[in-house]
C-alpha cells in the first residue's frame, strides 16, 4: 500500500501544472458511506455566470513577506462591490488544490468573483473579502514544485497565520477576531482547511472542505476535544461529489461528528466528479452561511 501511495503522489506532482485537479484515490479512507448526508439543493441557474446591470467587485494581486518561508509570496484578494475602507469586513481564506496556486480559483474555472458578485446583488452574503493565497509554503511555490510540495502544503498554516493574516489585517479594513474569519478550500486545500481550521479554532470560527483530499487528518486527530469544537466552531461544512473517490475522507469526519453530537454538514453532490462543478457549488453555499 505504501508503494502505491508514493507512486500516486509522484503522479500527482507531475500533474500539478494542470488546471484540472487529479481525482485522487482514497488511500485507505472508509468506503462504507453509511452516514446520513445532508440535503442537496440544486444551486439556481446562472449562479456562476456574470450578470449585467449589477455592481461588480475587483480582484487584486498582492505580495507579502513570509517569515516562515523567507521570501515574498503572492495572493489574490477579492474586494466586494463598493468596498469601503470606512467599514469593517470579515475575511474568507479560500485555498486551492494540489494542481493550483493563488490563481486556480480565480483563473482556472472557479469564478469566485462572479459567484460573490451575484450573491451580493441578491443580498445573500455578509460583508466580506476573499483571500486566495498560494497554499504551497516553500520558496519554489510554482505549480511544478514537485514532491516537496506535500510538506509545503502541510506547513502553510505557519505562513497563513504568521504572515498573511497580519498582512491582510494591516492593509485592508477587516475585523481581527476569529468570529470574522473563515477558511475553506478544494481538494488539497479542503484538507488544509479542515486541518488548519479545526487545529486553530482560536483563529478560525468557520471551516469548509470541498472534495477534501487524503491530507485530511483522521477525525480523532482533527477533534481531540469534542467539547471544545462544540463550543468554539460556528460552522463545519463539507461537500463532495458522489462519484469522487475522495468522498470517504469527508465521510469519516461526518461519521465521527454524528457519533459525538458535533454539528457538521456533508452534502453528497449527485454523481459529482472532482471538479469545479462541485467546488463552485461549495463556495456558493458556504459563503451564504458564514459571518451571520
Amino acid at each position: 500500500m505504501k508503494k502505491v501511495y508514493l507512486a500516486a503522489l509522484l503522479s500527482l506532482s507531475l500533474t500539478a501544472a494542470n488546471a484540472q485537479e487529479p481525482n485522487i484515490p482514497m488511500f485507505g479512507a472508509p468506503q462504507n458511506h453509511n452516514v446520513k448526508f445532508d440535503e442537496y439543493k440544486e444551486a439556481p441557474k446562472g449562479f456562476d455566470q456574470e450578470r449585467a446591470g449589477i455592481p461588480h467587485g475587483t480582484v487584486e494581486l498582492i505580495e507579502y513577506q513570509s517569515e516562515s518561508v523567507g521570501t515574498t509570496r503572492k495572493a489574490n484578494v477579492y474586494l466586494p462591490p463598493k468596498y469601503n475602507k470606512k467599514k469593517k469586513y470579515s475575511v474568507l481564506y479560500l485555498l486551492h488544490g494540489i494542481g493550483g496556486d493563488e490563481n486556480e480559483w480565480y483563473k482556472d474555472g472557479g469564478v469566485p468573483n462572479i459567484i460573490m458578485d451575484n450573491l451580493y446583488a441578491d443580498g445573500k452574503v455578509a460583508d466580506m473579502i476573499v483571500v486566495m493565497p498560494n497554499g504551497r509554503a516553500q520558496k519554489d511555490d510554482s505549480r511544478a514544485g514537485g514532491m516537496g510540495s506535500f510538506r509545503a502544503f502541510g506547513d502553510f498554516d505557519k505562513d497563513l497565520i504568521g504572515s498573511l493574516i497580519p498582512y491582510i489585517e494591516k492593509n485592508y479594513s477587516v475585523y481581527t477576531d476569529k468570529d470574522h474569519r473563515a477558511i475553506a478550500g478544494l481538494s488539497m486545500g479542503g484538507g488544509q482547511s479542515l486541518n488548519f481550521g479545526l487545529g486553530h479554532m482560536d483563529v478560525f470560527a468557520y471551516v469548509g472542505g470541498f472534495s477534501s483530499a487524503p491530507n485530511t487528518k483522521r477525525a480523532a486527530q482533527l477533534i481531540p476535544d469534542v467539547d471544545k469544537v462544540k463550543k468554539e466552531n460556528k460552522l463545519l461544512w463539507m461537500v463532495c461529489g458522489g462519484a469522487d473517490g475522495l468522498l470517504g475522507h469527508s465521510v469519516q469526519l461526518k461519521a465521527f461528528c454524528d457519533e459525538n453530537g458535533i454539528p457538521c454538514t456533508l452534502i453528497n453532490y449527485p454523481d459529482g466528479q472532482h471538479n469545479f462543478v462541485v467546488w463552485k457549488y461549495g463556495l456558493y453555499n458556504f459563503a451564504q452561511l458564514i459571518f451571520k
